[in-house]
């Protein structure tokens, strides 16, 4: 197998194991939690607590499933296109890695908002009242971040450049 379709089968791979895995988690939620209590893991600090989120990052623009939708089609091709334009190989397993997890992220919770009109959320840190998420939201935060810092710290002008549009001349 060449390098650049191993590339794209372990991007594949890692997707389909993150999202399997956000979409169990939210099954999970809804089999154990809808309509109970919450689940008190760590009294006054952390529990799972069942939520329909019909809105975005802290039930900002609810009901606007179609813009979220388009959204995340934007993300999910930009993010395919850098793949397709990021050499093989082991320097930029990292960049892909989080290229992977912001795309699970925008599709776990796209899959909730196409089948469901809502994304399940259950994650709650109750200690600072931090909006109730889940673990699709956890891949987009952790990919956001490692983003900034790859592209800040560790990889140089020349490691980016395989990203830029050519120009006309």
């Amino acid at each position: 197998m060449n390098t650049k379709l191993r590339q794209f089968f372990i991007f594949f791979i890692g997707l389909g194991v993150s999202i399997g895995l956000d979409q169990f988690t939210k099954h999970l939620a809804v089999v154990h939690l809808k309509g109970q209590k919450p689940f008190v893991l760590i009294k006054g600090v952390f529990e799972f607590y069942y939520s329909e989120n019909r809105g975005a990052a802290f039930g900002m623009l609810q009901g606007r499933q179609g813009f979220f939708f388009l959204i995340a089609a934007a993300v999910i091709l930009a993010v395919l296109w850098a793949v397709y334009r990021m050499p093989a190989g082991k320097r930029y397993l990292p960049l892909m890695c989080s290229l992977f997890l912001l795309v699970s992220g925008a599709v776990g919770n796209m899959i909730d908002r196409l089948t469901q009109k809502y994304v399940v959320d259950f994650l709650y840190f109750k200690l600072i009242n931090f909006p109730i998420f889940n673990v699709a939201d956890c891949y987009v935060t952790i990919a956001a971040a490692c983003l900034v810092l790859l592209i800040m710290i560790y990889y140089k002008d020349e490691d980016m450049a395989c990203f830029a549009l050519k120009k006309k001349e």
